[in-house]
């Protein structure tokens, strides 16, 4: 079987495990406070245009949202996000296991707006019992979106000026940063990312790294003590310098979005050859995750062959699928899988 359910099905880049084995038998100090960790640190905080003090590693996705949100929230505040947001719909509670409620609001296409986070916001101060309520305390979202939609410049600047009126410190869930910013068309950039938002985390587990998510605290104000949070959600990898080795080695030559592209080239065949056949898609992506629409039998016929997800219902007999590319894709794999979507 061929696998496109997700885009973390391999290990790490070559370039990744050569340099783990290489640096095995160094002597390092722990919990991040190590040589390998300060120069990721150094090349990240180059890439952002930030202080390298704002960047922590991290080991998971799911760690570092519940993490951040927690070191930004006070106990009675919760976070707006998109209804369709990873928080929301993929991470088991834990945001809410730390006491904060996830203020989930409908979107269209999963992209929250600026209006919309100004009326979240309005509603709860101007109801005279808000004090009995969950306070909006900060504002979650993420780029790509779980439906693979990229937010423009213009739209990030909004929010990024809204949430700044508003007092909401902006968070973006960076997992599958690398493939928002190397989508063709895409005109946010990583220092825009960084300029644009209170504190955002580059993913490495989806793209190209073993395991571990660089988290950037933009805003200075929200950097105090954020060590401390870290231990508190275990979140603190006393072999730490694993995680520097890994950014070190994705950001020292570009490397980080030369894969990125990789999966976007993949992704953008597997686009075209759907659309060709006259396949419709449930969500406009970009990126590396593609959505199409398919009958029950066109599912069947894929699947003696291929391994997908499945993503919604649409009607009585198709569904919305996920085909997910990586920095890994084989090209012979991306070919076999184009072959046969011509025979649908």
């Amino acid at each position: 079987m061929i696998h496109f359910e997700c885009d973390y099905l391999e290990g790490a880049h070559p370039k990744i495990m050569a340099r783990m084995m290489e640096t095995n038998l160094e002597q390092n100090g722990g919990y991040g406070e190590d040589l390998h960790c300060a120069r990721a640190r150094d090349l990240i905080a180059a890439a952002c245009g930030v202080e390298a003090e704002a960047i922590h590693f991290l080991v998971g996705g799911t760690q570092a949202n519940a993490t951040v949100i927690d070191a930004v929230l006070r106990p009675w505040q919760g976070v707006v996000c998109p209804a369709t947001g990873h928080i929301n719909v993929h991470e088991s509670g834990a945001v809410e296991a730390a006491g904060h409620k996830v203020l989930a609001l409908p979107c269209e296409g999963g992209k929250l707006n600026a209006a919309q986070v100004r009326a979240c916001h309005g509603a709860h101060w101007n109801d005279a019992t808000h004090e009995h309520m969950v306070q909006p305390g900060m504002v979650y979202i993420s780029h790509p979106t779980e439906n693979g939609e990229l937010y423009t410049r213009a739209e990030l600047e909004a929010l990024h000026e809204t949430c700044r009126a508003l007092g909401l410190p902006l968070f973006l869930d960076g997992a599958r940063l690398g493939y928002g910013l190397a989508a063709y068309g895409a005109d946010v950039t990583l220092k825009d990312v960084a300029a644009l938002t209170d504190v955002f985390y580059i993913g490495g587990t989806k793209v190209g790294a073993l395991f571990g998510e660089a988290v950037v605290i933009s805003n200075p104000a929200l950097r105090r003590d954020f060590r401390y949070m870290m231990k508190r959600h275990g979140a603190m990898l006393a072999k730490g310098r694993l995680l520097g080795i890994q950014f070190e080695t994705l950001f020292e030559d570009g490397l980080y979005f030369d894969i990125s592209r990789h999966a976007i080239d993949m992704a953008m065949r597997l686009k075209d050859a759907f659309a060709a056949r006259g396949i419709a898609f449930f969500a406009e992506s970009a990126t590396n995750q593609q959505f199409p629409i398919l009958t029950r039998a066109q599912q069947a016929y894929l699947a003696e062959k291929y391994v997908f997800a499945h993503w919604a219902n649409v009607d009585d007999g198709r569904d919305a699928v996920r085909f997910c590319t990586s920095w890994a894709t084989n090209e012979a794999n991306v070919a076999a899988l184009i072959e046969d979507i011509k025979t649908l």
